[in-house]
């Protein structure tokens, strides 16, 4: 067996390995919350499918056909959990019923009868515009409607007062198993709770040296200044995507000084619908072959409340040379199996999202000192995370008490609000960040430690990047053997 077949085989392992234990735990039975479920994925039906003939707007039509079918397995489910005590977090479903009604009154399924291809005809544009308003109206309207009464009148007063996930039947291990799932590294909750603590600190170090270097006396001087400067705080929605797209085309003719491997697709910028205003800024794959870009899809609700601080060293999280970047490159690895083009590890593609929010400092971005600040504030938000996600599920912090600790270092409330629901519903997710940048970064020292002058920041990128997502130690086993196969060349 290669060592490339090697590789895959023990990808493989893992994930089946990781899908056994969660399969165990039943997690499938608590399918829905406000971040991910199927009544918001569904609801983006328009934006993942192709519309470039008439029998793929007929296959649409099938597919909103199906809806009800799709929603009522998920209440089959969702009930069947409730007998086996496996229910999430009130505060969590309290917002389930709003989105399902949000999503009703903007009908997004009707999108695509507002954007035909130029060649359709008359004839055919108005028969599949009738089929389309009909199925929403016969099959997709009323099946939201029984899913939101459902979740009004059944699932959400059932929700469990407690916020940890430990809370619920072999607590313990269904936080140490998230944990494990998200950051395929096996270090214990309260380890990772302590790195957390000793990040925020070195973070605090870095934020007052700029602060002091800006001329403040402190840092919750500058802080204060910062966020009370106009020039930093949205007016408007468009603004905020409008800075999106400023910083990432303004990355992209840099990528190769940094990167041999570069995606061959684009990525648009666009807002989160407000039915899913709950929701945090993320990245939403495209094809393989650039017909569907890639998508940066922005939380811009309550924009006046939110700040353009933290955007630059998002924007390069989300787009490039970050989330787009790296998931376009895998899907058009040549010589892999399908599963690894695809595949997708919190920790790998979340640290190295995290890891190039600080390659824009590197490539001479974050020219604004306030900018610069934003990046070492994004980074402390990954490093918060660490803190409050085992606060939450590991030390049973009460939700007042993480807000009250993102307050404490920096981050603005509206952010706090759903940041906090957002560790509630998905126990681990957030400490995959950190836990990945930290792997990414280690090895570019030991790479740069052994290889000295011969060290190529464009072949390490590559070298990372090249596997498609794996969990972290196999990246790192990986890594390491490209780095003593480039010492030993003359």
């Amino acid at each position: 067996m290669s060592n490339k077949d090697l590789l895959s085989h023990r990808i493989l392992e893992h994930q089946l390995e990781r899908e056994e234990v969660n399969y165990a735990l039943k997690n499938y039975e608590m399918p829905v919350n406000q971040q991910n479920g199927v009544h918001t994925r569904l609801a983006d039906l328009p934006n993942a499918v192709p519309f470039d003939s008439v029998p793929h707007y007929e296959d649409y039509i099938s597919r909103l056909r199906q809806i009800p079918r799709v929603l009522e397995q998920n209440t089959e489910v969702m009930r069947q959990g409730e007998k086996d005590g496996l229910i999430p977090s009130k505060v969590v479903l309290d917002k389930l019923p709003g989105q399902c009604d949000g999503i009703i009154a903007a009908n997004p399924f009707l999108e695509p009868a507002k954007k035909f291809p130029a060649e359709f005809s008359d004839a055919d544009k108005k028969r599949l515009t009738d089929e389309i308003t009909k199925a929403i109206n016969d099959d997709v309207f009323p099946a939201y409607k029984k899913f939101a009464e459902f979740l009004r009148t059944e699932y959400d007063p059932k929700g469990r007062p407690e916020l940890s996930i430990e809370s619920l039947a072999d607590g313990k291990r269904r936080y140490v198993e998230a944990v494990k799932t998200m950051t395929t590294v096996n270090t214990p909750p309260d380890d990772i709770h302590e790195i957390g603590l000793k990040e925020v600190e070195r973070i605090t170090g870095e934020m007052t040296k700029l602060a002091e270097n800006q001329g403040y006396k402190d840092l919750a001087s500058f802080r204060e200044a910062v966020n009370n400067d106009p020039k930093w705080r949205p007016t408007s929605e468009q603004q905020i995507l409008n800075d999106y797209k400023k910083y990432i085309h303004q990355m992209e003719p840099k990528l190769p000084e940094l990167f041999g491997l570069l995606p061959k697709s684009p990525v648009t910028v666009e807002p989160i619908p407000d039915f899913a205003k709950a929701a945090a800024t993320h990245y939403v794959q495209g094809t393989p072959d650039g017909k569907r870009p890639g998508r940066v899809v922005v939380a811009v609700s309550n924009p006046t409340k939110r700040s353009l601080i933290d955007d630059e060293a998002v924007a390069y999280h989300e787009g490039v040379p970050g989330h787009h970047m790296q998931i376009s490159i895998a899907q058009t690895l040549q010589g892999l199996p399908k599963f690894r083009l695809h595949g997708f590890y919190p920790a790998y593609a979340e640290g190295w999202a995290l890891y190039s929010e600080e390659l824009g400092k590197e490539i001479g971005f974050y020219k604004d000192p306030v900018s610069d600040y934003g990046r070492l504030n994004s980074e402390m938000l990954r490093e918060v995370r660490l803190v409050v996600d085992t606060g939450i599920h590991h030390k049973n912090w009460s939700r007042e008490k993480v807000i009250d600790y993102m307050h404490a270092n920096d981050v603005n409330d509206a952010l706090a609000q759903t940041e906090a629901d957002r560790y509630i519903a998905w126990p681990g997710q957030a400490l995959a960040y950190k836990m990945g940048q930290l792997t990414i970064l280690k090895l570019r020292d030991e790479a740069k430690a052994q290889l000295g002058n011969k060290f190529d920041i464009k072949a390490f990128h590559d070298e990372i990047s090249n596997g498609g997502a794996m969990p972290l130690d196999l990246l790192q086993e990986r890594a390491e053997a490209w780095i003593k196969e480039q010492a030993s060349k003359t």
